[in-house]
């Protein structure tokens, strides 16, 4: 565990400092903002709703049922026992702070477990039809995962985690709506 915690201390170093430039600095932090991708997900429902009707309207449920168990298991089953220090707040650790760091704790990211959960959920269903919109959807939820380590407030394996269960809860999501959705249904809607 040692040798895991040390490794992980070394990645978000690299990433957190190493990695720092002015680019970064501007951009990155941009992606933990809910005004820079809550009109995406806007967007998306609507699109649903638009082109499906009522079974549009179950996806946009689903979806937001799939994010906010993600965002459940991560904030308050799992953060309040494990109870790990964001980077941020820990004295010992050398922060590159490019945000507030607030309180709360730090492992797993929720930011992570809810844009995979959605990511996972919304490319799986679009990817048959559209190829390319998984692997953007899953760049997009990396992107807002890997910006979480370059601010300061989580560790790498705090959003490994947190990915691996969006992508557990998004593949469950998806599984759920492809019951009742057909693929000539979801190519007549695009």
């Amino acid at each position: 565990m040692h040798a895991l915690l040390s490794a992980d201390a070394a990645l978000f170093h690299f990433i957190n400092s190493t990695l720092g430039n002015p680019v970064f600095d501007v951009l990155l932090p941009l992606f933990r903002e809910r005004l820079l991708w809550a009109p995406l997900y806007v967007f998306l429902a609507a699109f649903f709703v638009l082109n499906y009707g009522k079974k549009g309207w179950m996806v946009v449920l689903i979806a937001c049922l799939a994010v906010g168990l993600a965002d459940f298991t991560s904030s308050t089953l799992i953060k309040k026992n494990v109870r790990r220090i964001r980077p941020c707040n820990d004295e010992i650790v050398q922060v590159q702070e490019r945000v507030h760091c607030g309180g709360g704790y730090s492992f797993p990211s929720s930011h992570a477990a809810n844009h995979f959960a959605a990511a996972v959920m919304i490319g799986g269903l679009l990817a048959p039809v559209r190829r390319w919109i998984r692997p953007v959807a899953w760049m997009w939820a990396a992107i807002i995962a890997f910006s979480q380590v370059y601010v300061g407030v989580h560790y790498p394996i705090d959003v490994t985690c947190g990915a691996i269960l969006g992508i557990l809860i998004g593949w469950a999501a998806m599984k759920v709506c492809a019951t009742f959705f057909s693929l000539h249904e979801m190519e007549k809607g695009i």
